[in-house]
């Protein structure tokens, strides 16, 4: 009696296979990096056990690292390492799952408290444009969503289509300090901001005085959130705006590359909110991770242009008029004049 076997298509082994710049172009990690990547989460996605031919960690890791790169369907994917569409969709649910895990972002995405490394973050923004204090800059930013099936109307933003709006703080360096994926894309910068932990920290005292976040009109005016005038005076205010300006480059050059190492972020992301939402801290900390190995971005432009994001002060309300901070709005002017 004839026996059927199950025919399994040849899988590629892409660490023998390519180059460091072929594997950085193809996955956004090197081999060492993917490799260090591995020994974190490998315990946490890899199958019970090799029957049916079952796909490594490593090769988990390599189809999702693909699919964040590229942003490609998974059956192209599937396709590139000889692998079925419904195996790559599992094995990149399992790997979104670890690496956008509350354990991974404690690791990789740490926001400073300690006075020496605010300090440290305050000396290289100071270097941007000669803007005092500055810890970190702030914005959000629109990730395309297909329509989901609840809450479709929640999810539209104002550029009128389906989106998660994401919080992020960047430093000097383009390195992630603190990122919020969470929001449906009809909800204001502000209010992510007012609900967040960022705001429980500073708003409570345990960030030291004279440290602040930079932000746009969107934000409102507050003593450790410093904002744009909306119709500067001549002197310290013009001045102040235009150095705030320079400074605040930096997150919107950091959302670019941000977008520009994981392409999955360019386009529409055809899952769920919840996985979307995954996808984002996943690319977040893996972004991270590139920059504390000093793995480039495949064919950087280092003076790429910072309009990258998407967002800019024209499409917002001066945030501190919005919400009456007084207060703010006083720190802020007594800032200006004191600093420039």
């Amino acid at each position: 009696m004839a026996v059927n076997r199950r025919n399994f298509k040849e899988r590629k082994d892409c660490l023998r296979e390519y180059s460091n710049a072929e594997l950085i172009k193809r996955f956004r990690l090197d081999m060492n990096g993917i490799q260090f990547v591995e020994n974190i989460i490998g315990n946490e996605i890899r199958a019970g056990s090799l029957r049916n031919h079952a796909l490594t960690s490593t090769q988990k890791l390599l189809l999702t690292l693909r699919y964040l790169a590229t942003g490609k369907m998974q059956l192209c994917n599937g396709d590139d390492m000889g692998v079925s569409q419904p195996t790559v969709s599992r094995a990149i649910s399992v790997t979104l799952q670890s690496l956008s895990s509350d354990r991974m972002v404690q690791q990789f995405i740490k926001f400073p408290v300690q006075a020496d490394q605010i300090r440290r973050n305050q000396e290289h923004f100071f270097q941007v444009a000669g803007f005092p204090g500055i810890v970190g800059a702030i914005d959000g930013t629109h990730v395309q969503i297909i329509a989901p099936s609840v809450d479709e109307n929640e999810f539209i933003n104002r550029h009128h289509y389906h989106s998660i709006n994401v919080q992020v703080v960047f430093d000097a360096s383009y390195k992630i300090l603190d990122i919020v994926a969470k929001w449906p894309g009809s909800t204001h910068d502000s209010r992510i901001l007012r609900e967040s932990g960022l705001h429980v920290l500073f708003e409570n005292n345990h960030i030291p005085v004279h440290t602040h976040l930079l932000g746009d009109s969107g934000y409102p005016s507050r003593r450790w959130l410093l904002t744009p005038f909306l119709r500067p005076l001549p002197g310290a205010q013009t001045n102040y705006n235009r150095a705030h300006k320079r400074t605040r480059s930096i997150v919107e050059r950091g959302i670019g590359q941000l977008k520009r190492r994981f392409h999955v972020l360019h386009g529409e992301v055809r899952l769920s909110p919840q996985k979307t939402c995954q996808v984002i801290i996943a690319c977040a900390v893996l972004h991270n991770i590139c920059k504390d190995r000093q793995i480039p971005i495949p064919d950087e432009d280092p003076d790429e242009n910072p309009n990258d994001a998407e967002d800019d002060d024209t499409n917002h309300h001066d945030g501190g008029a919005v919400h009456g901070n007084n207060n703010g709005t006083l720190y802020r002017q007594l800032f200006a004049v004191t600093h420039f």
